[in-house]
């Protein structure tokens, strides 16, 4: 399970980081998004090891409750809020991509035509 979980963060990230070397702003914003479900999936499994296996989430009657016997919820915290921010953070990058391409014509990052989109003009 561990290497299908390794495997898994080196291709978001080896994906997000080849869509942010991209010349176009959208696919910039995509490989964000990979590289931010790359980062999450890594906390989160980082949260297993330890006291995470095979222990109960909550308390439990009869359970002594120290951390021996539970779940640690600080990684899905930290993975969930990073969530939220991830999704109000593309969702700005968006609107930033439409007012720039509305007011300069062209979605690259460098804010300039390619050869192949000049020479077709």
């Amino acid at each position: 399970m561990e290497i299908i979980l390794a495997l898994a963060i080196g291709v978001l990230t080896g994906s997000g980081v080849w869509l942010l070397l991209r010349p176009r702003t959208y696919q910039v914003i995509m490989g964000l998004a990979l590289l931010s479900y790359a980062v999450n999936l890594f906390i989160f499994s980082m949260g297993r090891q330890g006291l995470a296996i095979n222990k109960a989430p909550v308390l439990v009657n009869g359970v002594p409750q120290d951390l021996a016997h539970y779940a640690d919820p600080m990684p899905q915290a930290l993975v969930l809020t990073a969530i939220v921010i991830g999704f109000a953070m593309t969702a700005l990058f968006l609107v930033v991509l439409l007012a720039s391409r509305g007011s300069s014509g062209t979605d690259h990052v460098d804010g300039v035509h390619s050869r192949t989109e000049q020479e077709m003009l």
